[in-house]
């Protein structure tokens, strides 16, 4: 696959309604916060999670998309494969082949056999030595656009879990829980993919669709009762016309206003359509075009 020649930068706005975007296991799993402004926080590393999860459902394992990182993966085993495909006999202590052709094939099979790691990139020396790579595409936390309000319901259960249990409960055999959401929130993230990066992973034009569809598709896919409900609005592209790119990624996400609509501006967003989201044309530099793609 011949790698992508054009630097690219994104912005990606979702929302959500009633739900829990990325809970943080430090804080009891409320919704994650910045505690100074308030505004919901959901990491890359969440975002990238989904990602990986609809490129494995729509690929259902292809050749060349199979996911690195997965939920009981056992890493290591993933390495072996590289070097079992490509004949290669481990070094002792952990090391790659001292013969740097080896070692560079080794590097080279992981990425073109699993998407991810041709995309995020990965550190592939836990044991079963496969080098590491720095991917094309990062991505930035994404930041609600608004403060949100995390709120923490009550939740019963009517059944119990063993006999012993509903013999101890008379009459009521309700078990307590608790479930945090909060009631509206739009996010915004940003991310950049280098193309330099690329050429040393592979990741093609192929592949660059696979992640716009994937951007737009993925919670579709991703649907629970925790996370209510979570919906991609908006997915801004801005392409270089060369590899180095013409302008910095900040000069072009500036471009991309996201403000309340006229009415109630004091009063809690509750819906997408309480935003406005608008792209400023003509501060985009000479040699740069933007696409929209949702």
């Amino acid at each position: 696959m011949t790698a992508i020649t054009n630097r690219y930068e994104f912005v990606f706005l979702f929302d959500v309604t009633n739900g829990n975007p990325n809970g943080d296991p430090d804080a009891g799993n409320l919704p994650r916060i910045d505690p100074e402004t308030n505004q919901g926080l959901v990491t890359d590393v969440c975002l990238k999670r989904k990602i990986r999860n609809y490129v494995s459902l729509e690929k259902e394992e292809s050749s060349g998309y199979n996911i690195y990182m997965q939920e009981k993966s056992v890493l290591n085993n993933q390495h072996q494969k590289a070097y079992d495909a490509l004949g290669i006999k481990q070094e002792k202590n952990n090391k790659l082949p001292n013969d740097k052709d080896k070692a560079a094939q080794l590097t080279q099979w992981m990425c073109s056999n699993f998407f991810d790691i041709r995309s995020f990139g990965a550190v592939m020396t836990t044991g079963v030595n496969c080098g590491q790579v720095r991917g094309p595409i990062q991505m930035a936390f994404a930041n609600s656009i608004d403060p949100v309000v995390p709120l923490e319901m009550s939740i019963t259960r009517m059944a119990v879990t063993t006999e012993k249990e509903a013999e101890q409960q008379s009459g009521d055999n309700r078990t307590m829980g608790r479930k945090h959401i909060i009631p509206y929130g739009l996010y915004r993230a940003h991310g950049f993919i280098s193309a330099k990066l690329a050429e040393q992973t592979g990741f093609g034009e192929e592949d660059l669709d696979l992640l716009w569809r994937s951007l737009i598709n993925m919670f579709e896919h991703d649907r629970s009762a925790s996370r209510g409900e979570m919906s991609a609005r908006k997915l801004i592209v801005f392409k270089h016309d060369n590899a180095m790119g013409n302008a910095p990624a900040h000069t072009l996400f500036d471009a991309v206003n996201v403000e309340r609509v006229d009415g109630e501006p004091d009063s809690p967003a509750r819906q997408f359509s309480d935003y406005r989201v608008t792209v400023d044309a003509e501060s985009i530099p000479e040699g740069v075009s933007v696409q929209e793609k949702l």
